[in-house]
């Protein structure tokens, strides 16, 4: 059995309640609908009714599946459910969703958007030890809330005048004269209101927060701080700001300081230890302990036969710092390696140590070309210094050579 096909209805209204064609493209639409939308929205004086109509038409219109309904069949499919049904929307949420609230900043507050409250940002000083096993912080806050007693409103009953000094703008406008037809213009929030654009009786006055509208409470906030976390990252409680009336809370953000560590130097995953062994150590081995961050020794040893140069790195896997969110893995542990001299060795030692290390490369030079050689005599210098000290020389040559009369004209050619 065959079913029966919709009855058809009336499927041009839509469109001449936007005023657009009947191949109107999205874009047409969109255009059509904020035009009228804005002279008939009840903030302005408009007609509720035709603000209400012009964001059903806009929600059948903008649907391609509904547009198509209506199309063929009119309103009445709608109606009967075909595709859903017709202005089951708020048509001010429709509204702001194009504006994201109302655009003639007053009237109806479910047109306009809430301003949101500034964050409060602290840092945090976290030790590595902390960033490593992960730790948790109990901190104690003052922040304002609402008032209990009035709900925010500051007075008793309820009520607030316009502020007279500002007209309920919450600003004032200070003029500076400047010279002959110059002037400037400074906004700044009203004193009188402190930028809120409205006054409250003094006998009208909340007891509980004198006409603030707000009042101070502490809070105790525990601050958990993840394994592997980084120096800078932050830790954020939503909504826990300071409160005001007709504002968004704004969020509690931490963020994270990682102290000096006297051992350990941390290089995003992995951790840098610096040592230091004597010349027998590099060259006949070494051994010695290392106390890791959770407070574990680690033994650390070279292998037989094994010499270690001056900067030369060697790593551990698997005991750098946690990953973040993935505390079971774990980077590196590198180990620079510096190795310290004697300062001077007796003629013994010199003799005993040739016996033993391989032999020194032998001389190219004939004794008859040594003799033709003039000898020089070295000395200890710190090259670092030497380099600051004759640029600082160079420099003062320069700047004596500006100070000379007629300096730039001390070269002059001679002309015939």
């Amino acid at each position: 059995m065959f079913g029966r096909a919709p009855k058809k209805s009336n499927n041009t209204r839509y469109y001449e309640i936007l005023g657009v064609s009947k191949n109107a493209s999205q874009d047409d639409l969109k255009k059509a609908y904020k035009k009228a939308a804005i002279k008939n929205h009840p903030d302005k004086g408009g007609d509720p009714e035709k603000f209400k109509e012009l964001a059903q038409a806009y929600e059948v219109l903008s649907d391609p599946e509904k547009r198509e309904i209506y199309d063929q069949y009119g309103e009445d499919a709608l109606k009967e459910g075909m595709g859903g049904g017709a202005g089951a929307h708020d048509p001010f949420d429709i509204f702001s969703s194009f504006f994201g609230g109302s655009p003639f900043g007053g009237g109806s507050s479910r047109g306009r958007r809430q301003r949101r409250g500034e964050d409060v940002v602290h840092p945090l000083k976290v030790s590595l030890e902390d960033l490593y096993l992960g730790t948790s912080k109990k901190l104690s806050l003052s922040r304002n809330v609402i008032c209990s007693k009035c709900s925010g409103k500051g007075s008793k009953s309820g009520a607030s005048m316009q502020c007279p000094g500002c007209q309920g703008s919450g600003m004032k406008v200070s003029i500076r004269h400047l010279g002959p037809s110059m002037i400037q213009q400074m906004q700044h929030p009203c004193n009188e209101c402190k930028g809120t654009g409205e006054t409250i009786n003094d006998k009208d006055r909340c007891p509980q927060c004198k006409g603030e509208k707000v009042v101070p409470e502490k809070k105790v906030l525990e601050v958990f701080v993840e394994k592997g976390m980084q120096n800078g990252q932050k830790i954020t409680f939503p909504g826990e700001a300071d409160e005001a009336p007709d504002t968004v809370t704004g969020d509690i953000v931490f963020v994270l300081q990682q102290k000096d560590h006297s051992k350990f130097k941390r290089k995003g995953e992995d951790l840098f230890v610096e040592h230091t062994l004597s010349l027998t150590e590099a060259l006949c081995g070494f051994q010695f302990v290392i106390t890791h961050l959770d407070g574990r020794q680690l033994l650390i040893k070279s292998n037989p036969g094994e010499v270690v140069k001056p900067d030369s790195f060697k790593a551990i896997n698997d005991e750098g710092m946690p990953l973040y969110q993935k505390p079971f893995m774990k980077g590196k542990m590198y180990i620079h390696f510096t190795v310290e001299f004697p300062d001077s060795l007796s003629p013994d030692q010199v003799k005993a140590l040739e016996a033993i290390l391989p032999p020194k490369p032998t001389s190219q030079l004939t004794d008859m070309e040594l003799d033709e050689c003039e000898e020089t005599t070295l000395y200890d210098v710190n090259i670092e210094e030497e380099l600051r000290r004759k640029q600082q020389a160079a420099h003062e040559a320069y700047d004596e050579d500006e100070d000379m009369p007629g300096g730039a004209q001390r070269v002059q050619c001679a002309q015939q």
